[in-house]
């Protein structure tokens, strides 16, 4: 009997989400990263297009609001968000650099951008990447497949191997999660959950 598309899906979904194990000594040093990032007065910038922009939303509002422990803000700003600014710079630049503008005049040395592309080629994402090295932020991404060019470019990738963009965005979700898990447990190792 051939398998339905439901249990085809589900069964996608399983794969990608048990490959996350093999990246977790990189997602204890991401979340190690970020945390001393905002411990020292620093940012977490994020960017992603379509459904990683929803992605890059996410974990900026899981920061700023809270994942799991009943704890202060964290500044994170969400590069994907502001539709005003990515018209605005598609129309007079180009949408290549609807996030590099952005890391430029908004991040810091020791600041990180959080960089979600499921093909890790995005060219906006790309020039995002190579705007936070020249700006002395450090860098994740959250990537798909073989990691594309964007593993090259960030200083930290995290690969979900799989090869439908809906299973690599499952991963990312359970990525930002944690990160966020983990920052919180690093920061506020007292607090209990809210």
């Amino acid at each position: 009997m051939t398998p339905t598309l439901f249990s085809r899906l589900i069964d996608g979904s399983l794969a990608a989400i048990a490959s996350l194990r093999s990246l977790e000594p990189a997602v204890a040093r991401a979340s190690r990263l970020m945390a001393d990032a905002l411990a020292a007065g620093g940012k977490i910038l994020a960017c992603g297009n379509g459904g990683s922009a929803a992605e890059s939303g996410h974990l900026t509002t899981e920061l700023l609001c809270r994942l799991v422990k009943d704890r202060r803000s964290l500044p994170a700003v969400n590069l994907s968000g502001d539709s005003g600014f990515l018209t605005a710079t598609a129309n007079d630049y180009s949408f290549n650099e609807v996030f590099a503008r952005q890391v430029t005049g908004l991040g810091q040395p020791g600041d990180v951008l959080v960089a979600f592309t499921t093909s890790g080629n995005s060219p906006n994402v790309l020039r995002a990447l190579e705007a936070a090295r020249e700006k002395g932020l450090f860098s994740i991404a959250l990537l798909g497949r073989d990691g594309g060019k964007a593993a090259a470019l960030a200083d930290l990738a995290l690969t979900v191997p799989a090869a439908e963009t809906m299973h690599i965005q499952e991963g990312h979700q359970v990525l930002l999660h944690i990160l966020c898990a983990q920052v919180e447990d690093i920061l506020f190792p007292g607090l209990g959950l809210g």
